[in-house]
């Protein structure tokens, strides 16, 4: 009579698992943990797109594929805002509008296109005024408004 060893190890290594109160997940191997927890991590930073003496003020989330930054520069009293996506990827639809507050009748500013990592920059004078800010990335959205001053 022969023997199937790898049937009776397979079956010695469930009772085994049961044994110990179903513990298979902890055997899952340390890198695909730390691949998922870097994709869940990763969230976009300012990339100094509006250039020198433009500061982040505020950002909001683009839903969970980036950000859309809004900054000031107090010496030439503009906003900028850009939109940048967590991970550069392929070209994706994406936008970033800034406008002053709705008390005004202004027209927005807008960059949109295909782009790989970032839309923008975009400026505006501000002084006085109140920041509204929106992104746009693929189907995802985002925006706020404040930092009246």
């Amino acid at each position: 009579m022969k023997l199937n060893l790898s049937r009776r190890t397979t079956t010695a290594a469930a009772l085994t698992v049961l044994a110990l109160g179903g513990t298979v997940a902890a055997t899952a191997p340390a890198s695909a943990a730390t691949t998922t927890s870097a994709k869940a991590a990763a969230t976009a930073t300012y990339n100094g797109a509006c250039g020198t003496g433009y500061k982040v003020i505020d950002s909001t989330p683009v839903g969970n594929v980036g950000k859309v930054f809004l900054t000031w520069n107090e010496s030439t009293g503009k906003n900028c805002a850009v939109t940048i996506r967590n991970a550069p990827g392929a070209k994706i639809f994406m936008a970033v509008e800034l406008n002053i507050s709705v008390n005004h009748e202004s027209t927005p500013v807008v960059d949109s296109g295909q782009y790989t990592s970032y839309a923008g920059p975009v400026y505006m004078p501000a002084r006085g005024e109140c920041a509204v800010w929106y992104g746009v990335i693929g189907t995802a959205k985002g925006g706020d408004s404040g930092h009246c001053g």
